[in-house]
């Protein structure tokens, strides 16, 4: 049993439902990666995970407990991260007070995980004094990520996290994605850029129309011709 899992989640917005059965899952210090043609349900999938939308067959487990019914607020206390893909950032915020709004639940010390946070992404140090609106998009999701380690989550789940980054950046933000994964974190994240996700991932889910089409290690999902073709771009 993986550490979290959104096992047969059937569910949607209102009376349509647009995930079928659907499964998801990660385990400590693993990658895991959702990946899918658009509209696949790959961001409703994470969503559900984290108590978003209601699904009504199928429920979530983490750590072996049933948070099924536990409001998104709730599965932060238990220890969920989650990064939506847009606004999520206080862009008139200063970068510093980003990381210590990410804090809000915890009534400890929280310099040293700002600290950790300042070593896993050095550009934020440098800038922590500028409003977080003056940052470029990749340091913007830095300070998104960041602000999400600040309470210290079992479990960080990244919604399409290099959504709009180039190149360049996207590797820098996966090579720091690897290094959380390493502190023992679980990562579950959606991506478009699926075969550069699923070159970091341990597993892989491809999703279309809201089913589970494959599942397997991220290295089988590239190495098997079929799903080449049909999502990988050959």
């Amino acid at each position: 049993m993986a550490f979290l899992i959104g096992e047969n989640m059937t569910g949607g917005y209102g009376g349509a439902d647009i995930l079928h059965d659907c499964t998801i899952g990660v385990e400590k210090g693993e990658i895991a990666v959702v990946v899918g043609p658009n509209g696949a349900g790959k961001s409703t999938a994470m969503k559900a995970v984290f108590g978003m939308l209601n699904i009504h067959t199928g429920h979530v487990l983490m750590d072996g407990e049933d948070i099924t019914s536990l409001t998104p607020q709730a599965r932060v206390q238990k220890g969920m991260g989650f990064v939506p893909q847009t606004s999520n950032v206080f862009t008139s915020m200063t970068v510093e007070e980003n990381l210590e709004m990410g804090a809000f639940i915890r009534e400890d010390e929280i310099s040293g995980t700002m600290e950790q946070v300042f070593e896993l992404f050095p550009i934020l140090k440098e800038k922590r004094r500028q409003p977080a609106g003056e940052l470029s998009g990749g340091q913007r999701q830095q300070v998104a990520v960041g602000r999400a380690l600040m309470t210290q989550p079992k479990v960080l789940m990244l919604d399409e996290p290099t959504a709009g980054v180039s190149p360049i950046v996207m590797d820098e933000l996966f090579d720091r994605i690897i290094e959380i994964a390493k502190t023992g974190i679980a990562i579950l994240m959606v991506e478009q850029n699926a075969k550069q996700a699923l070159n970091i991932a341990d597993k892989g889910y491809v999703l279309v129309q809201g089913r589970n089409r494959y599942t397997d290690t991220g290295e089988a999902l590239m190495a098997d011709p079929e799903v080449r073709k049909a999502f990988l771009g050959g």
